[in-house]
């Protein structure tokens, strides 16, 4: 299997698709004010809370500003969110490379564009283990799927893409992107993708720390369990 490897990168990259998901809200209200203050002609892409929270902060503007992932990808949203961002046109826009001509046809032919921006945080794992008589299945479902597939992937093309995962990064951001005329640049791109990795490592880390723990009971007592088939449809 060949892999891409690039040489050619811009320093300085214009925020014209932003993917903001977060289930920690806090610090959103301004975000998206100042986002939108450096960069007026920006996209927004959102999806369920966050989505219906920054319709909120945008009021009358939100209809020329903000974009639904499902009516970008044309694939509405699971039952309670189970899928919402795995989708190609999200995953094109988040790993193009600027100077690939390949990837810029796909872009054309799949009607996607290059996400320059993705504000996410993980759902609250560890505050849901924290809580008095949580079940492993509580647990489960806490797990996120999407957030880290999108925060790894904008983490690994720091050549183009910004990532951030903690909102007291935010005021820093939005003054680079003030400074540099609404554009981010390579090395601090480079040094969101360090803080997302480890990030999604402490949570990969919390989960097998959590799973491992437990055993037996603790599972089989969460369900109703169906009793062995004989195979059949």
């Amino acid at each position: 299997m060949s892999v891409n490897v690039v040489e050619k990168v811009d320093d300085r990259v214009p925020v014209r698709h932003a993917l903001i998901s977060v289930s920690d809200k806090q610090g959103l209200d301004g975000l998206v004010k100042d986002l939108l203050r450096v960069v007026p002609s920006l996209k927004i892409f959102s999806t369920g809370g966050t989505y219906a929270r920054i319709k909120e902060i945008l009021g009358d503007e939100a209809d020329k500003t903000l974009v639904q992932v499902s009516d970008y990808t044309g694939q509405p949203e699971t039952q309670g969110g189970l899928v919402k961002t795995l989708d190609f046109k999200i995953y094109l826009g988040l790993l193009t490379e600027t100077h690939n001509p390949s990837h810029s046809e796909d872009l054309k032919r799949t009607e996607a564009v290059p996400i320059d921006l993705v504000v996410v945080n993980l759902y609250p794992f560890q505050k849901t283990i924290e809580r008095e008589g949580v079940t492993v299945e509580e647990a489960r479902a806490n797990i996120d799927i999407g957030g880290p597939c999108m925060v790894r992937a904008s983490a690994k093309n720091y050549l183009r893409v910004a990532i951030a995962v903690d909102p007291g990064d935010y005021p820093g951001l939005v003054a680079s992107m003030e400074s540099n005329g609404g554009c981010t640049r390579l090395e601090e791109r480079f040094r969101y993708a360090q803080k997302a990795f480890a990030h999604t490592a402490e949570y990969d880390g919390r989960i097998m720390e959590y799973l491992n723990r437990k055993g037996g009971s603790e599972v089989s007592d969460c369900y109703d369990i169906r009793a062995e088939t004989t195979g059949e449809a």
